[in-house]
């Protein structure tokens, strides 16, 4: 068996472990006493509302606001996947919003996968390794075929692209154990999401815009934002841009529940190690099992693989002791040497994760204030790499009284009700990842779907 390794830093941070370690020396940093635009949250909804805002608007003072360091959340420790995903799938989106609404925003998703390209090309984000090389499903065994069917049908009928690959071709793609089929599609691409976040915040800064990092926010209210040493910042317009931190803040303590991600990163693999496994177009994989697991191959040719799993913690507790469970960590190893047996005695040498915001009804949000000039965005249940895209150049156009295709999406003033209080987020948030683990493990013994399924289904709106 090889090496394992216990909880570490991101895989993405190592390259910028210096200016992390400037950024976490940098509280009680100059902070001006007003700006135009203030910005809440320095991950990326924030660097993108920025970036559009400041190139739109050249000259608008804006200021962003990061208690820790830039990507210290989900936007620097995810999984790479620039998609369209959207947590809910067209048929449940169409169900709320009708389905015109439902084919601009999927259609839109699918121009953001390219938007960010076209960005960090134009601005030459050094690092980010972006690659447009689509999604692969893999359908392992009946009930997940099943699943895939469904799934592929749906996507269909929302022109989203995918296309269904045979055994054999699903297997040529990537040579993993007990391959039945695979969904492909094209709209997704692979990132090191660090670089990203560095690419947007020099970009901002060679705009004008103003970075503080190390700089907590304790209140954020119609025009001012209360910092933690007790100095309020004046703003024309805030936006929050908080996430799965969005609960420690004043009256937002059931707005998201966060629940942790946790992935696991092998050593660099050889070339040889390469064409046994596949995934030569660089594309990000997942499967059809319920527990969501996320895959990719790195920049520097590592499997990198994610997955849920880990407890969320009662009262919406966010900790660093949390961003490691030793038990899902186990599972995520365990899973690349079920799927890859040909790689050996595999080698480990991350071990991270981080809590992701999800909303009551797994809904993303925009919205925005004209009152009281206050804006947020968030609740991307994982599927944010892209989304954030969407919303930021949404916020911009909002800050700036722009009516415009974007500002009409149906994700726009949508409201997912609050997550219930404690001891019932608690129990029903747990119960939610309890039943998905127990749908898979029923579904390999019987080779059917879960009988749980609906139940499931029920819990997370689809």
């Amino acid at each position: 068996m090889g090496v394992e390794s216990t909880l570490t830093t991101p895989l993405w941070w190592e390259p910028y472990a210096a200016r992390s370690a400037a950024a976490a020396a940098a509280s009680g940093a100059v902070v001006p006493e007003r700006a135009d635009v203030v910005i809440v949250g320095g991950g990326f909804t924030g660097l993108w509302s920025a970036y559009y805002l400041l190139r739109e608007r050249p000259g608008l003072a804006v200021l962003v606001l990061e208690a820790e360091h830039l990507g210290y959340g989900a936007s620097g420790r995810n999984g790479g996947w620039v998609s369209a995903l959207f947590p809910l799938g067209g048929d449940a989106l169409a169900r709320r919003h009708g389905v015109e609404a439902t084919r601009r925003l999927l259609g839109e998703l699918r121009h953001t996968v390219d938007e960010v390209g076209n960005v960090v090309a134009a601005e030459g984000f050094p690092g980010v390794g972006y690659v447009r090389g689509g999604a692969l499903c893999l359908a392992r065994g009946p009930a997940q075929v099943a699943r895939a069917r469904a799934g592929l049908a749906e996507d269909q009928r929302w022109d989203a692209g995918t296309q269904w690959l045979d055994a054999a071709g699903a297997r040529e793609r990537l040579a993993a154990t007990g391959v039945d089929g695979a969904t492909w599609n094209p709209h997704c691409a692979r990132v090191q999401p660090r670089a990203l976040i560095e690419g947007l915040a020099a970009a901002v800064r060679r705009r004008g815009g103003v970075i503080v990092e190390g700089m907590r926010v304790v209140d954020a209210a119609p025009g001012r934002v209360v910092l933690a040493d007790g100095r309020v910042v004046r703003a024309g317009h805030v936006l929050r841009a908080t996430e799965a931190y969005t609960a420690s803040l004043p009256r937002l303590g059931r707005r998201l529940a966060p629940v942790y991600s946790l992935i696991v990163a092998t050593e660099p693999l050889s070339q040889s190690s390469w064409e046994s496994v596949g995934l030569a177009r660089r594309e990000v994989f997942s499967d059809y099992r319920h527990v969501i697991v996320y895959w990719q191959r790195s920049t520097d040719d590592r499997l990198v693989f994610g997955g849920r799993g880990a407890p969320y913690h009662f009262g919406s507790a966010i900790r660093p002791d949390f961003d490691g469970d030793e038990r899902v960590f186990r599972l995520l190893r365990n899973t690349v040497r079920e799927l890859f047996p040909q790689l050996g005695e595999i080698r480990f040498t991350h071990a991270w994760g981080g809590p992701l915001g999800i909303p009551r009804d797994w809904h993303p949000s925009v919205g925005y204030d004209p009152g009281a000039r206050v804006g947020w965005a968030g609740g991307y249940v994982g599927d944010g790499v892209a989304a954030t895209n969407l919303a930021g150049r949404t916020l911009a156009d909002l800050v700036l009284g722009r009516r415009t295709v974007l500002t009409a999406l149906p994700w726009v003033g949508h409201h997912s009700p609050d997550w219930e209080p404690e001891p019932w987020r608690w129990f029903g948030v747990n119960a939610g990842l309890r039943l998905a683990g127990l749908a898979d493990a029923e579904e390999s013994i019987t080779g059917h779907p879960a009988r749980s399924g609906s139940l499931l289904a029920r819990l997370t709106g689809h």
